[in-house]
């Protein structure tokens, strides 16, 4: 793991492999090693850079000056000119596809390609909106995830059949909820307030002139399949697939499907 210093804060990366670049970026909740089957596949021809949302994995707390993800963006940015990288293609899963975006629009002419997955780049509609706000605040005064929010919030990431196809899979991530606490839960929370507050960029995704992949787990709650299907119309061009028995982390539940697509999809960008 790697660390780069931006805004007074420390934000870690995974930096693995060579050739053509390719940024991962990860869901909420999650780290950069929630990528790693797909970067022990794709560094092989690529080179991997996975950075860890503030709050998340090894990277510090957000600076004060981080209010939105396209303050986020602009700090990603500045990790890839740090490393000296001018282009590369981006991957992001949840609120990587949304900080994606966001990147895209700033430096269109530096992204070759965009994979969005499970994710949505409008407006966080009203009813979860409202929902996730709430928790957000209990997390905040409790300074920890109270048990019956560790309780509703484990399935939502998962396919339905997962307790028996991914135990250990729902296992880790439910003991990671429920292990959080202090100073660090607020932070977690500071920085879902920037997801689930985030800015609609439904108009900016339809100037979008760039190869652009979209995937969603059939079984996806938080961002259900609809979704999906409104970026891809409003996206020219874009390619959408469906990932049979995932839910919100495809990639772990169904890791040869997703990788055989990045597999794909990549090699045709770079052909």
């Amino acid at each position: 793991m790697h660390k780069f210093a931006v805004d007074g804060r420390e934000m870690a990366y995974q930096d693995i492999g060579t050739g053509p670049v390719v940024v991962f970026g990860h869901s909420y909740l999650w780290g950069s090693e929630m990528w790693a089957p797909q970067v022990e596949a794709l560094s092989q021809h690529y080179r991997c850079i996975v950075p860890e949302l503030w709050a998340h994995g090894e990277s510090d707390s957000a600076p004060e000056t981080t209010r939105s993800l396209s303050d986020y963006a602009k700090q990603i940015i500045a990790l890839l000119d740090h490393l000296q990288v001018e282009r590369f293609s981006i991957v992001g899963l949840s609120v990587g596809g949304m900080w994606g975006t966001e990147v895209t629009s700033l430096v269109p002419s530096r992204v070759q390609s965009l994979v969005l997955m499970d994710t949505f780049v409008g407006l966080e509609p009203e009813v979860t909106h409202k929902k996730y706000f709430g928790m957000l605040e209990a997390i905040s005064q409790a300074k920890a995830v109270p048990a019956p929010i560790v309780e509703a919030v484990t399935p939502l990431f998962f396919a339905n059949n997962a307790n028996q196809d991914n135990p250990k899979l729902v296992e880790q991530f439910s003991h990671f909820l429920s292990q959080l606490q202090g100073e660090r839960a607020v932070e977690v929370a500071r920085v879902g307030r920037m997801v689930f507050g985030r800015r609609d960029q439904i108009e900016e995704i339809e100037k979008f002139a760039l190869p652009v992949l979209i995937a969603v787990g059939q079984e996806d709650k938080p961002r259900p399949v609809l979704e999906s299907y409104l970026m891809h119309d409003c996206i020219s061009g874009s390619e959408l697939i469906q990932i049979p028995k995932a839910g919100h982390i495809s990639n772990l539940e169904q890791p040869e499907f997703v990788t055989e697509m990045l597999k794909n999809f990549l090699s045709r960008v770079y052909a």
